[in-house]
């Protein structure tokens, strides 16, 4: 073994125990190990050498096609979440199922499918929402139905080649490396939806045993400030006709539903049979996150007019928190003869009072001293008033974008477009997705701000950083290293090899994250497929679908992560449903990869 390729070596062992057992971020774990690679000195061939990688290797890895694309998918997800597409099937996805596994069922077909076609990180995250308040609702743990929502996510993304990053990662390095034209959007779909398939009907059939009852850590409504917030039953929309069952709208997390005013008729205690009617004022109590949730309900608009008569465009303007001083001169009156929205320019659009639930409309709330308004203003206001003796505390409830359902069919266009582009053929899949993430800013899907932060840059760094590292795997000469041990261990069988190349990547995949896995197994990959004269792309295909399906830990996969302490869950309920599903896709994939992709 050449010294750059024990440096090499060294610097990688670090980096996986860095990451492993150092409480810091990826990226910045990464790089570190990039750098060293960088700027390491050496004494090879009777001369001392700076650095294993030059710079324009890192530089070529900013230009990745496969980089491009997934910060172009950033943008296209932006403008599907602010159109309200995805909270949209959350609330649909449910319905009034009272069965944990008929919920399971659901929530795993139905994320599955989605995840195909759209970044499973939204998805999960809009998910998690609705499956809190159908929990809580039902009394039910939580933690039943987490790690079937991860799994789904992460079986469906494996189905196609747009479905998670880390495909797209190795099909951009196949262009680059290999000379290849790029695998089909739906390559990949003759090994995926054989292991989802598996994989859905595993979790059905073993969670009730694998899956251990846990009651979560964190409780999302400990919140003592109630606020009673009035919302209208949109004419001609989605609601109407619906029962509040049905509606999604008894037992909201962290909601009670108050009363009902049909045309000045109170419908108190609200049954969850009543029909709703357009243009019924529903009457709201809950914490300030549900609050903001509530704006954003799909078929329900702010009851006030005042909102209305704000001069900038709903999407520009804020939710700002506002504590009443006793110098405020509107203390002692309603709201409605206040004129709050004439004196201030925002629109109050639910109170708080000490804990006490307000039994009342917001026009009819007379303000005391120390209620908290919560207010819907333009961008400036928070400068403006927050030095005004009339507030005692003026701050920003909240960052969440305002969706704009009326250009949900839109997005769904846009996307649709794009899959029928890229599968056709017309266009390539990171021309494609860039063309798709322009026209979601340009008709107004996603707003340009929100598009530059929806891109990920950790996750950016993370997969320049592991393609970084693998380039220096391969011109060290320790690619050919590994394989030539990997010959001398299991010798020279191409399936024995393709099984034992899944079972690594499977395995670095749930100790280094998925990406990494990925990019660091393919030097590997092409060094040992050059060595047998066989056909790289059957090893391309293991790494993809082993470094996508990375199950057995919560480090794996970001959904693994995202739903580990709101489900009150310990590393080892991972394990247990984990790695007997990862053996069933190792044995799956191992049988049916060389089918489709011959090693010959």
């Amino acid at each position: 073994m050449t010294i750059p390729a024990i440096i090499t070596l060294i610097l990688i062992v670090l980096v996986f125990a860095s990451l492993i057992y150092w409480n810091r971020s990826p990226d910045i774990i990464l790089w570190s190990g990039v750098i060293l690679l960088l700027i390491f000195p050496y004494h090879s061939d009777g001369a001392w050498q700076i650095g294993i990688l030059e710079t324009i290797d890192i530089l070529e890895n900013f230009a990745n096609e496969g980089v491009i694309t997934i910060a172009a998918f950033f943008v296209v997800a932006a403008g599907l979440r602010e159109t309200g597409l995805l909270q949209i099937i959350s609330q649909n996805i449910l319905g009034v199922t009272k069965s944990v596994q008929n919920a399971q069922n659901r929530i795993i077909w139905s994320t599955a499918v989605l995840s195909a076609f759209m970044n499973n990180t939204p998805l999960v995250a809009i998910m998690l929402s609705a499956i809190d308040d159908w929990s809580r609702r039902n009394n039910i743990s939580i933690s039943k139905l987490l790690i079937p929502l991860s799994y789904a996510s992460i079986l469906g993304g494996a189905c196609t080649l747009i479905g998670t990053s880390s495909n797209l990662i190795v099909n951009g390095w196949i262009i680059s490396e290999l000379n290849h034209e790029g695998l089909g959007i739906f390559e990949l779909s003759k090994i995926g939806i054989p292991i989802a398939i598996f994989g859905s009907l595993f979790i059905l059939f073993f969670s009730r045993w694998l899956l251990v009852d846990r009651t979560p850590v964190l409780n999302q409504i400990d919140d003592s400030r109630q606020y009673t917030v009035e919302m209208l039953v949109e004419a001609d929309g989605v609601l109407v006709g619906k029962s509040i069952e049905q509606a999604g709208l008894r037992g909201l997390n962290g909601l009670y539903l108050i009363e009902i005013d049909r045309d000045g008729e109170i419908l108190p205690a609200v049954s969850s049979e009543i029909i709703l009617h357009e243009n019924d004022r529903l009457i709201f109590a809950g914490i300030i996150d549900s609050v903001v949730d509530l704006q954003n309900f799909r078929g329900l608009i702010p009851a006030t007019n005042q909102i209305f008569k704000l001069t900038e465009p709903r999407r520009r303007r804020h939710l700002i928190e506002a504590v009443v001083s006793n110098k405020c001169p509107l203390v002692g009156k309603s709201i409605r003869e206040g004129k709050f929205r004439t004196n201030y320019n925002a629109a109050i659009i639910a109170v708080a009072r000490s804990g006490e639930r307000i039994n009342k409309k917001i026009g009819d709330i007379i303000l005391q001293v120390g209620d908290v308004l919560l207010l819907e203003a333009r961008s400036n206001f928070l400068e403006q008033q927050k030095n005004s003796p009339d507030f005692y505390l003026v701050s920003k409830a909240s960052d969440s974008p305002y969706i704009e359902h009326k250009l949900v069919y839109l997005s769904i266009a846009l996307l649709a477009t794009m899959v029928l582009l890229i599968t056709t053929g017309i266009t390539s899949i990171m021309t494609g997705a860039m063309i798709t993430a322009l026209l979601m800013i340009l008709t107004g899907c996603c707003s340009a701000n929100n598009a530059r932060r929806s891109i990920d840059i950790e996750t950016i760094l993370v997969i320049v950083a592991a393609l970084c590292m693998g380039k220096a795997i391969e011109i060290s000469g320790l690619a050919n290293n590994l394989a030539d041990l990997l010959f001398t261990l299991f010798g020279h069988n191409p399936l024995f090899m393709l099984s034992t190349i899944f079972a690594i990547t499977m395995i670095l995949g749930n100790i280094i994250t998925a990406k990494a896995s990925a990019v660091l197994m393919l030097p590997i990959i092409l060094a040992i497929t050059e060595s047998m004269g066989v056909s790289i792309m059957p090893f391309v295909i293991a790494v993809m679908v082993a470094s996508a399906t990375s199950l057995a830990t919560p480090i794996g996969y970001p959904t693994n992560l995202m739903i580990y302490g709101i489900g009150g869950y310990k590393f080892t309920d991972y394990l247990l449903i984990g790695v007997p599903l990862s053996i069933g896709i190792w044995i799956i994939a191992t049988l049916l990869i060389p089918v489709f992709w011959p090693f010959s």
